[in-house]
């Protein structure tokens, strides 16, 4: 807070505190610093520094700011004890900066192709505050500037002469709170006309422009004068509550839960959320079905076509007698082999059968299964594919089997253009036995477009643990198919040698069953353990103890390097233990030494830092939760390059906003992922979150060393809350109804 303390002193006396508060004040000049931006750019405390080279403090309803830019605000003064005087802002508008340091930092900010902060710095250099009026009258005169080529100076004024409209749209749309960040998003699809459009609907935003949601559109729609009630906004924001739904893992919501989600999302009345699901179902944006039970359940037209293809997808493979699988019969395993008898059942139902599933927790032999499976079905010379649903799960899958693995994702191969994938119904995937693994984070759609694929007589068996996370997209596909019935499922409980003596393994099935992690938990005395309870109530004292075990005591004692080998995963992304706080302040511990960052949104990525996809991405091939290393940074060209663990991603500055630092992830995006070394708070403010299922996997994630840190009375609460939050959806119904038109029901 001092940077905050010393930044709020007015520099300039002015007239008292008392009369300053009966008028409102109108400054000009330029955004000299952001103090301090919310996370949803919606509240914003500012320097503005005046023509007169004086720095006021203003703060407020101020969306869009970013330095060097220029401003024009009005507002009342007020005066606080701690921070001294300042003005609260009423109303605001932008402009383009007139001194030289706000030109410097406006042309760094990217807004024109072909200058980077290099060559803001040279060109305001050479022309002073005169800049903006040479690029607009006499821009032949760049060659005057050191450093610049032809070639540059031509896609310079290129740039600056398309951008003449641009500047005018981009100055009326920040007042109404779009940021540089998104403008350029909203520019390239509206054109000229964007100003316009957006006030006559700016909802159409959440629609038409990747990365805008509803709340944004709808905070722009306030500034426009549109009311809560309007019908624009109704109908968007049913689509907006559907999002919700779907994000919280739910396909579909029974008609009385979803008015009250309406109401509540929108802040009106539940008539007015009658009116707007009414006014969504008449232009199709919303659907209803009704259940077995007579339940009226609202959907998204998306994921009711997913859930209704789904089971007869399996179904119609299920039920098929001649199928590929059946080589995998002919062939046995060698007498002096150590499988158990379930294993060896397992091995033979996933042969005899055309769709099966594997699950079982760590340390039951799942991956011994499918090497043995794998190893039967090379002899018969099938051709086979083994797949995951992350980069992560496909690399270890590779790893542990011998073989190549992919993502499902990658498997099915994204065609940009068509903005699908090539292989579906239409165009199958000619593989004749199909492994794939962590099926517990397959969601609804990615099943179905697998299964889409799979051509006739293939055989699919799908490995996973069941008492894991369930995705973190719509649908609980693998424990539906599971608890339905309908498919044979092989269960795998016996706990082999190589996983009996791992305390990790030990605490993480204690876990499952309902006791604490250390119960029965024993290590021989001056042996070095894998798993490590540090009991701690308070917050602060976690985090501390943390941040010491990651620089500090794991790297001294058992040799991981915390910039590779060791990943914190927590519960919430709030609170002190949280993964924005701690994101920050790892990142400064891990990689407060580089040099070279970038900032975008208010966030700054150093070269080195660890960084998680926070959306899929088809385009570039990345998906939500897979984690890489920021590897280039290059301002000239305002991009920066991202490894994953199967390719290489650029990014513009702009699209950093589709990623954030991963040296602290939620336990639901660990899934999928093995580290090294695992740390992991679970404290009492994580109450909401205190989960048997949610602490099972984050323990499950560890590969050689498990660290517990949080109170004993969080972890038990953890322990006996088996409940499971139910996800609506109607595959199970669904999966009945496929297989009795099959006749594999009675």
């Amino acid at each position: 807070m001092a940077e905050l303390e010393s930044a709020s002193l007015p520099l300039d006396s002015g007239a008292s505190p008392a009369g300053d508060a009966v008028t409102e004040t109108t400054l000009r000049g330029e955004v000299e610093k952001v103090i301090y931006q919310s996370d949803d750019d919606s509240f914003s405390i500012l320097n503005l520094k005046d023509s007169q080279g004086n720095l006021h403090c203003v703060f407020g309803a101020v969306s869009g700011a970013y330095a060097g830019q220029g401003i024009e605000v009005t507002g009342k003064w007020e005066f606080h004890k701690e921070h001294g005087r300042r003005l609260k802002v009423s109303s605001y508008s932008f402009t383009l900066p007139t001194t030289t340091e706000g030109i410097e930092k406006y042309l760094a900010s990217g807004i024109i192709k072909g200058i980077g902060a290099k060559y803001a710095k040279e060109i305001v250099k050479t022309f002073g505050d005169k800049t903006l009026e040479i690029l607009d009258n006499a821009s032949v005169r760049l060659r005057e500037v050191p450093g610049l080529g032809q070639k540059r100076i031509k896609a310079i004024k290129k740039s600056w002469a398309e951008n003449a409209e641009k500047r005018n749209a981009q100055i009326c749309l920040q007042s109404l709170g779009i940021t540089p960040a998104y403008f350029n998003r909203i520019y390239n699809n509206y054109g000229n006309e964007c100003a316009e459009i957006i006030r006559k609907d700016p909802y159409r935003l959440a629609s038409d422009i990747d990365g805008i949601g509803f709340i944004m559109a709808d905070r722009i729609a306030e500034k426009s004068g549109i009311g809560k009630a309007d019908a624009k906004r109704l109908k968007s924001g049913v689509t907006y509550a559907l999002s919700q739904i779907r994000l919280s893992g739910h396909v579909c919501m029974p008609r009385g839960e979803f008015i009250q989600t309406v109401a509540r999302l929108l802040d009106v009345e539940e008539a007015n959320a009658e009116q707007a699901l009414e006014l969504a179902l008449l232009e199709d944006l919303a659907v209803i079905r009704r259940s077995h039970s007579g339940i009226d359940m609202v959907y998204e037209p998306g994921l009711l076509r997913c859930e209704e293809e789904l089971p007869k997808l399996i179904a119609n493979l299920a039920v098929r007698e001649k199928h590929f699988g059946h080589a995998v019969l002919n062939f046995r395993t060698p007498p002096d082999s150590k499988f158990s008898g379930e294993q060896l059942r397992a091995v033979e139902t996933a042969g005899a059968s055309a769709f099966s599933i594997i699950t079982g927790g760590p340390g039951v032999g799942k991956t011994t299964v499918v090497s043995e499976i794998v190893r039967r079905a090379s002899a018969a010379k099938l051709n086979i594919v083994l797949a995951a649903p992350t980069g992560r799960a496909a690399k270890r899958m590779s790893e542990t089997t011998g073989l190549p693995a992919s993502t499902i994702h990658r498997l099915l191969k994204w065609d940009p253009a068509e903005r699908r994938f090539v292989h579906g119904r239409a165009n199958p995937l000619q593989y004749e036995l199909y492994v794939l693994d962590e099926v517990s984070m397959l969601d609804l759609p990615l099943s179905v477009a697998f299964f889409r694929a799979v051509r006739p007589g293939a055989c699919v068996i799908l490995v996973g643990d069941a008492d894991q996370l369930p995705s973190v997209g719509p649908g609980n596909v693998l424990n539906d198919l599971i608890e339905c019935g309908l498919v044979p499922v092989s269960r795998l409980t016996k706990i082999f040698r190589q996983g009996a003596g791992s305390g990790i393994i030990h605490a993480a099935h204690n876990v499952n069953e309902g006791k604490m992690p250390d119960d029965g938990l024993y290590y021989p005395k001056n042996e070095l353990a894998d798993f490590y309870w540090i009991e701690k109530e308070e917050p602060e004292e976690a985090a501390d103890v943390i941040e010491r075990m990651m620089i500090d005591r794991i790297p001294a004692r058992f040799g991981f390097d915390p910039k590779n080998d060791i990943q914190l995963i927590t519960p919430m992304n709030r609170g002190v233990c949280g993964t924005v706080a701690m994101n920050e302040r790892l990142q400064a511990l891990v990689n407060g030494e580089s040099k070279l960052a970038f900032t975008s949104a208010g966030r700054t990525f150093r070269i080195g830092d660890r960084v998680m996809q926070t959306s899929n991405n088809y385009d570039k091939g990345v998906f939500n939760g897979d984690m890489g290393r920021v590897m280039v940074i290059r301002h000239s060209d305002s991009e920066f390059v991202v490894r994953f663990d199967l390719n290489d991603v650029t990014y513009s500055f702009e699209d950093a906003e589709q990623l954030t630092l991963a040296y602290a992830v939620t336990i639901h995006k660990s899934q999928g992922s093995e580290f090294p070394v695992v740390i992991m708070p679970i404290l009492s403010q994580h109450y909401m979150m205190l989960q048997r299922n949610l602490l099972y996997t984050g323990m499950t994630r560890a590969k050689k060393l498990m660290i517990l840190v949080g109170s004993r009375k969080a972890v038990s609460m953890a322990v006996r809350n088996a409940v499971r939050e139910p996800r609506h959806s109607l595959l199970r119904e669904r999966l009945e109804d496929a297989f009795r038109e099959k006749g594999a029901v009675r």
